[in-house]
């Protein structure tokens, strides 16, 4: 790959703090130094290096979409900081080939005390545009970011909301070829956020994105790689849905602490070759998956002994079927008829509330529908022992679906709503190629009773 093909190049990056522990020690810091030189002894360190960031390595591709995850401390505001230029590095370096624009910490680059009018020209100043270029994109600006004669007013005055819908209208206005979104999307209502990815979305066919959030279903359905990023070091890098999967399962161990051990199950059988990348579909699965022109179509290959994911030994699903409710001629489902899951799991240690559930994903990793049984336990209790064995089973009417492949999580776990152990995890337990040439839009189909145009006189 050619330097022209890449919009940013982050080398061995690194970005510490130093930690005083008194002001006193500051101020040491400041003098002792230069007279221990001085006087031909040792310098003496007065603080203890905090490294937000260390040894960070990676490279994103022009036109690529790029999510960053971690928790809280991580590291990636810093990380966002040093690629706008705001933040100064420690060591290694930072090449972005393009102009950036970014939406950080919530207010990040405005004056308060400004009225929203007068931040707009400071801030594209700031962004490289000229008077004239700010004065010919004012009413566009203003226009997305809707908040009426609020732009007149201090933004001081205005809500987290108007904060980031000014934001975003700036930096969707100032031609960037690298954009930066850190989590302060959160903050605006429904109808912005939706306005602001639908933006996100167009952005991305010509530009580079770099997207952070701790929604992995936004993560999922815009990105195309992650950086996992953990005490400030690399943690994982790769495509955004193997690092959900792997993010979802740290995550959840950190949640159980000791209560529960999550192991990931053998990458031999998780769906992966042996240099870890996604094992290619069968030359069944292909023809399936290319077929069109015919009614929705649907195969189910069950996939048990290869989903990957995880479990704690105190259960494990032995069986995932999805079926009719009565006997076909064959295995092909159309979409809108009536079908079972039925979950099967034995247990290997006692057992309170288990949960028994299932969800249906795309190919991105987005849930699409599913259900558990929590609403049957919430109201009949159903303590289990060591050794039973569970099956629980779901009916409804199955959805159409656009072409493509589809995965069915399954999982065990012991709790209520709000407090439970996932014992036994699988990604993809079940397997749905789908090939239909009625389902035109969204992800998911409805079966529509009537479609009618007429003329009213």
């Amino acid at each position: 790959m050619s330097s022209n093909d890449i919009a940013l190049s982050v080398n061995n990056l690194g970005k510490c703090y130093q930690i005083y522990d008194t002001p006193r020690d500051r101020l040491k810091q400041f003098v002792a130094p230069r007279l221990q030189r001085l006087m031909g002894q040792t310098p003496k360190q007065y603080f203890r290096e905090f490294w937000a960031l260390k040894d960070l390595t990676f490279e994103v591709q022009k036109g690529e979409t790029v999510g960053i995850v971690g928790r809280n401390g991580s590291g990636k505001s810093t990380l966002l900081q040093m690629i706008c230029g705001t933040l100064n590095p420690s060591g290694g370096s930072i090449q972005a080939n393009g102009r950036i624009a970014a939406l950080l910490e919530l207010g990040s680059g405005f004056n308060p005390e400004f009225t929203g009018r007068e931040n707009v020209y400071m801030y594209g100043s700031v962004l490289g545009l000229s008077r004239e270029e700010i004065d010919q994109r004012f009413d566009a600006i203003a226009a997305f970011a809707d908040i009426g004669d609020f732009i007149e007013q201090p933004v001081k005055t205005y809500s987290s909301g108007m904060v980031v819908r000014l934001a975003f209208a700036m930096i969707a206005h100032v031609d960037a070829e690298i954009m930066v979104i850190d989590e302060a999307l959160a903050v605006g209502d429904a109808v912005f956020t939706q306005k602001c990815m639908r933006f996100l979305r167009k952005f991305k066919e010509a530009g580079t994105l770099i997207f952070v959030s701790h929604d992995m279903g936004s993560v999922l359905n815009l990105c195309q790689r992650a950086v996992w990023l953990h005490h400030g070091q690399l943690r994982q890098l790769g495509e955004s849905k193997e690092i959900a999967e792997a993010y979802l399962q740290y995550t959840l161990q950190e949640v159980y602490g000791q209560e529960a051990r999550l192991q990931a199950l053998d990458a031999a059988k998780a769906g992966l070759a042996a240099d870890g990348a996604p094992k290619p579909m069968s030359s069944r699965d292909a023809d399936e998956a290319s077929m069109v022109d015919y009614g929705a179509c649907m195969r189910v290959n069950e996939n048990l002994s290869e989903a990957n994911g995880w479990k704690t030994g105190a259960g494990e699903i032995v069986s995932v079927r999805l079926e009719h409710l009565t006997p076909q001629p064959n295995d092909v489902f159309r979409g809108g008829e009536t079908v079972r899951m039925v979950i099967t799991a034995k247990v290997h240690q006692d057992m309170d509330r288990p949960i028994l559930g299932f969800l249906v994903r795309d190919r991105l990793g987005q849930d699409l529908f599913g259900e558990n049984t929590l609403p049957f336990t919430d109201l009949n209790p159903r303590p289990v022992a060591a050794g039973a064995t569970l099956s629980s089973e779901y009916v409804f009417r199955l959805p159409m679906l656009p072409n493509g492949q589809y995965a069915v999580m399954a999982s065990l776990a012991d709790g209520d709503l709000h407090t439970n152990v996932q014992h036994h995890w699988l990604h993809d337990a079940l397997i749905i190629n789908v090939s239909s040439s009625k389902v035109r839009w969204g992800l998911v189909g409805v079966r529509f009773e009537k479609i009618e145009l007429k003329e009213i006189s």
